[in-house]
Formats: structure tokens, sequence, C-alpha cells
């Protein structure tokens, strides 16, 4: 997934600062163009790496609800005073070294 989101961010003129893609998330910290609204850059990186995704593997579509890859929900959040650039690379740093153990399961 990091190689399709780098692909897709270079056609667009995207720039990626930082990424984590885990197991059920992920989490790019990057600049978009002002042409495009966050809602859009959101729609781009999703729709376009839920085919590629799909492309090359056809067996995950029929394993997947609905065969949807990504939840129509996000979080876009714009760097400022009180949020900076380097409060949103550590966040999401952090995100690959959490403990996973310590997530609750509904089935042992």
């Amino acid at each position: 997934m990091k190689e399709v989101f780098t692909h897709i961010a270079e056609e667009y003129g995207f720039a990626i600062d930082t990424m984590e893609v885990v197991e059920d998330h992920v989490h790019i910290f990057m600049e978009a163009p002002p042409r495009y609204a966050p809602a859009e850059v959101v729609q781009i990186m999703k729709s376009i790496s839920g085919r590629e995704l799909f492309k090359k593997f056809p067996k995950i579509r029929k394993q997947l609800w609905a065969g949807e890859l990504w939840n129509d929900g996000y979080f876009v959040r714009s760097v400022g005073d009180k949020v900076t650039a380097d409060i949103i690379r550590r966040y999401i740093k952090y995100q690959s070294h959490e403990d996973s153990s310590s997530q609750l399961t509904m089935f042992e």
C-alpha cells in the first residue's frame, strides 16, 4: 500500500511527508496543491488505491464486506499553532510501534 500511495501522490502532485500503513488503518501526513479540497484528496487516495489493490489481488474483494476496501470515514487536520508538523509526525510514527496486545478483542 505504501508503494501505491506514493505512486498516487507523485501522479497528482501531492507530497507525502510521513506515512504508516498498519493492519487496520492508514495515517498519511501530506501536502496537496490548493486546487484540491481535502475531501477530494481523500477520495483520490482511497479510490485509486482500492482499485490497484483489487487489480493485483482480486480474491481480496470476496473477503471484504460488500467488496469495499475502505470505510467511508476519514480524519483531516491542518497544521497550525498548537498542532505542529513535528507533533503529527511523532503521532504517525508512534502508530507503527503501538503495542497491539493492549487492544481489546471481542473473540479469543
